[in-house]
């Protein structure tokens, strides 16, 4: 396996980083000059040889659970820890999907004559070496992987330190099925060290590195847009609205709003305040509650909630603004779509937000006004996510206006330069 070697001691850290950087650097130059199907090729090695070395990834796990277990880390963090061979497969079956998609590498698009003969046109390019920064999840480093290789980009990936021997373990299998396709093997590069002060240099390391994207709590990503002194493609959190309209179908309401909060809590898309126009509170609450309540949802309200749910604890200006990733949901009720709009723009957080209507005059302005990654009309915020969204995967959701905005894929992984044919033309 061609990985840079370990460092030694944290005095080797700039170091090791410097050598991880200037491989990836080589590396990203042969990616973006890779045929499609070499990429392809190796995406299919690489879950060929996930497959093959199920039990070499489990047995590393679980490794990487007792020490979790030792560290007191609880269920869910274990849980989302944790590798079998469903978990694995499900990884394999990732990167087939990422390999039938349309590579968007070289595509030229607006090729245009202008007057003096000459054809102006933008290419999608590689972004270059994309630096990722995440927690938790192993099976992130397949799928960061295989989409920074389908985009023609070279990979750095900074795990988990409660991940390290999982990560390595599928670091050998994405390496291996890089050499097999005859593409770097330092295409994907697995930080080796433990060492929080890695990530320090990773963040920093301009030269080497064109864009970090850090995938997970509110504190790493804090952390992270801080210090960085590289672009980075992120968000912060996910408290995300729904809507529901006096001009709503009822039943559509009803099953978006449930959706939207019981299909998962722990995601970044899903709905964490519920928003109801005062005309129609009374009916959609009566309807909604007891669903909420059956699924162990605490239902925290507004006064006018209060009056007309029993039970439901008082709003505070911080329910307003949190994410809860739990079975906890805020409930507004709200005079009209202006103060919908209004509370949105309070305390979102530029994810997702969604209305139910059947006014389209109202569904407009809220597409419109509404300024956020995703806005949706009638339809469960839980559709926000690359595989959803028709983009096969994702790498992670941004909610910067620049560049990428949304569930990044492909084309987010991508950017454009102009390009300019001639025939021997020269400017008069």
């Amino acid at each position: 396996m061609a990985t840079a070697s370990k460092p030694a001691a944290a005095s080797n850290i700039k170091a090791y980083m410097r050598d991880v950087g200037q491989r990836a650097r080589a590396a990203a130059r042969a990616m973006a000059r890779a045929e499609t199907a070499a990429k392809d090729a190796a995406l299919a090695a690489m879950a060929t040889e996930l497959e093959r070395g199920t039990d070499a990834l489990v047995a590393a796990n679980r490794k990487d659970l007792d020490a979790g277990k030792s560290a007191g880390l609880d269920a869910a963090m274990l849980d989302r820890l944790m590798l079998n061979a469903a978990r694995v497969k499900s990884m394999a079956e990732g990167l087939r999907q990422i390999a039938s998609l349309t590579d968007p590498v070289g595509e030229i698009t607006d090729l245009r004559y202008r007057p003096s003969g000459i054809q102006v046109g933008r290419m999608r390019v590689p972004l270059g070496v994309i630096g990722i920064i995440y927690e938790s999840r192993p099976n992130v480093t397949a799928d960061a992987a295989g989409l920074c290789l389908k985009s023609g980009n070279a990979a750095i990936l900074r795990g988990g330190s409660e991940a390290l021997h999982s990560n390595r373990a599928i670091a050998a299998c994405i390496q291996s099925g890089l050499k097999s396709a005859g593409l770097p093997a330092d295409a994907v590069q697995v930080i080796e060290t433990a060492d929080r002060a890695a990530v320090g240099e990773l963040i920093t390391m301009k030269d080497y590195v064109d864009v970090i994207v850090p995938r997970g709590g509110k504190g790493l990503i804090e952390r992270i847009s801080a210090e960085a002194t590289i672009p980075v493609i992120k968000h912060l959190h996910g408290v995300c609205h729904v809507y529901i309209d006096d001009k709503a179908d009822m039943d559509k309401a009803v099953k978006v709003a449930f959706n939207a909060k019981c299909q998962r809590y722990g995601t970044c898309n899903t709905m964490e305040t519920l928003l109801v126009h005062r005309a129609v509170a009374e009916r959609a609450l009566a309807a909604l509650a007891p669903l909420y309540r059956e699924q162990g949802v605490e239902l925290r309200g507004c006064a006018v909630t209060q009056k007309l749910l029993s039970g439901a604890k008082a709003a505070t200006e911080e329910d307003w603004h949190t994410e809860y990733l739990a079975p906890i949901l805020s409930i507004r009720v709200v005079e009209n779509l202006d103060q919908a709009i209004e509370h949105i723009a309070t305390y979102g957080s530029a994810h997702t937000d969604a209305i139910v209507t059947e006014d389209i005059t109202r569904a407009r302005r809220f597409l419109r006004e509404v300024d956020s990654s995703s806005v949706m009309v009638n339809a469960s915020t839980r559709f926000a996510d690359g595989f959803e969204y028709g983009l096969g995967a994702e790498i992670g959701i941004s909610t910067d206006k620049l560049h990428a905005r949304g569930p990044v894929g492909l084309e987010g992984l991508t950017s454009v330069k102009f390009v300019v044919l001639g025939d021997g033309h020269v400017r008069k």
